[in-house]
């Protein structure tokens, strides 16, 4: 466990293992919504940074805007104040829920049945332990994540931006 807290990614496996494209990778740097640790030029990557990564494009995929999703990462920040990576790995599953105005960040099915049942408006999840699973998966094998390069991902990413 403890070397992979401290495995660093470069830009290059962060781009294979969540699919995001190289100049969307860049873009969110520049723009201060991921911040990785520099060593010369180069963008190095540690888990926790992978992870929001992935959360992001997952975050992205579903329709939230690069502001809402700002929102999203300051919320699971003051929420969870560790990094995503080491609390999945301790706790089972965590699910994101909104309905557009109010975060919920819950760990229990009766919890997460409550809202959607108590909410006047339609409610979208997040499994925020599935997509810390894929990239751990994707960690692990050495391979990409190929369920979120696809091309329809990416058609679909081009019409919500």
């Amino acid at each position: 466990m403890r070397e992979r807290e401290e495995a660093r990614f470069t830009s290059q496996q962060v781009i294979a293992l969540t699919g995001i494209t190289p100049r969307q990778l860049q873009w969110w740097d520049e723009r201060g919504v991921v911040k990785p640790e520099r060593e010369g030029h180069r963008r190095l990557y540690s888990m926790n940074h992978l992870t929001e990564v992935a959360v992001i494009c997952e975050l992205r995929r579903k329709g939230f805007s690069l502001q809402g999703v700002r929102k999203v990462m300051r919320f699971l920040d003051r929420e969870i104040g560790k990094g995503l990576a080491e609390i999945v790995s301790r706790s089972s599953d965590i699910h994101l829920l909104t309905d557009g105005t109010h975060l919920y960040l819950e760990t229990s099915a009766r919890q997460i049945v409550d809202i959607l049942k108590n909410s006047d408006q339609p409610i979208l999840g997040v499994c925020l332990s599935d997509a810390v699973r894929q990239v751990r998966a994707g960690v692990t094998s050495g391979k990409a994540n190929t369920s979120v390069t696809s091309p329809d991902y990416r058609r679909r990413a081009k019409k919500v931006s």
